[in-house]
């Protein structure tokens, strides 16, 4: 780990391998180092596989590489358009998901195929799970380099169980126990608007929907809207069986913003009309140590790679987590959604189910 940022590991060259005409060996697959851990690389064993195809008839065994190491990387197989990641998609996960109740600034490239965010280059995205916040969120994601960044500019991952065995029983005891509050404040032009997160310009459709999803709203003056939801902060993955600390309690927290950034956001509009901030799920406020605590166990599991152009990365979103590092030049990564998964059918640690 460097003072910078995450590690940063050359992926593995491994000889090529005599390959068999039921498609089984038409991709092999390279394990990582053990200090790496993911993800693991697939490439293809012969010229003009088409990664696409051969999917459709090789999902349970992608499936089983994610389960085991969090996310997969296909490099050399040029899935460096729209359209190509859509049918990448469809082979391994079916149909793409509509981005909904967003927090992230995305444009949409082609149907359900988005930019993977907008955010300013010189930005780091910290270390989350895709859309943890919603009652249902995806179990996959996809990520298809198109232009990778002249520097910086990586996708490092994050092993969530890793994570959740960092931290100290304590610290997960009371997370386990109340969960964390996540509260939203749409109209001070920073962050999205309550139109753009919820895609309507219709206040009724906004309450249909936080009434469908448990999240109470309060409409303020000047057309404001402030929303809270308590969520769980961990469960257990529904195929492997095993804890993962799974929740945004750390990424939407005032804390993990740039310290000049927080400082103004507070001397500016206080911690009540902030943007984004999380609470313990009865409200109190999260103590520093303990978010020091939080950011360490991600910081000490993150794990980069540079994008090359055609990659396609896909990613268990309960078994990693993913961030954004800061870059320069042109970059230009897609991002899709599939398989959605509902909390209420997440087990918690420690159940008789584990």
């Amino acid at each position: 780990m460097t003072a910078g940022g995450p590690v940063k590991r050359a992926l593995p060259q491994v000889r090529r391998r005599e390959v068999d005409g039921s498609g089984q060996d038409w991709v092999r697959f390279e394990e990582p180092r053990p200090a790496t851990h993911l993800p693991v690389v697939a490439r293809p064993a012969l010229p003009g596989v088409d990664l696409a195809a051969w999917a459709r008839g090789q999902r349970a065994r992608v499936d089983e590489h994610l389960h085991r190491h969090g996310a997969v990387l296909f490099r050399g197989f040029d899935v460096a358009t729209p359209e190509a990641m859509d049918a990448a998609i469809q082979a391994l996960a079916d149909e793409a998901l509509k981005y909904e109740e967003r927090s992230s600034p995305r444009s949409q490239v082609s149907g359900n195929i988005y930019t993977s965010t907008d955010h300013p280059a010189a930005e780091r995205i910290y270390p989350h799970n895709e859309q943890s916040y919603n009652l249902t969120f995806p179990l996959r994601l996809f990520f298809a380099c198109v232009t990778p960044a002249q520097q910086g500019g990586e996708t490092p991952l994050v092993d969530s169980r890793r994570v959740y065995q960092r931290l100290p029983a304590e610290l997960r005891a009371r997370f386990l126990e109340q969960g964390y509050m996540y509260v939203r404040n749409f109209g001070h032009q920073l962050g999205l608007s309550w139109q753009t997160a919820f895609q309507t310009e219709d206040r009724a459709e906004v309450e249909a929907y936080c009434r469908r999803n448990g999240i109470s709203f309060e409409w303020r003056e000047g057309n404001r809207l402030r929303t809270r939801q308590v969520r769980r902060a961990a469960g257990l993955h529904p195929v492997t069986r095993e804890p993962v600390w799974f929740n945004h309690a750390t990424f939407f927290h005032v804390s993990t913003l740039p310290p000049q950034v927080g400082a103004v956001l507070l001397a500016d509009l206080g911690e009540d009309e902030l943007p984004n901030n999380t609470y313990y799920g009865d409200g109190s406020p999260i103590e520093p140590a303990t978010l020091e605590t939080l950011r360490a166990a991600y910081d000490a599991e993150l794990v980069a790679f540079p994008w090359e152009r055609g990659d396609l990365l896909v990613v268990d979103n309960m078994l990693a987590a993913h961030a954004r590092s800061p870059f320069s030049g042109p970059r230009r990564v897609l991002a899709g959604m599939a398989r959605p998964f509902s909390w209420s059918d997440v087990a918690p640690p420690g159940s008789s189910s584990s």
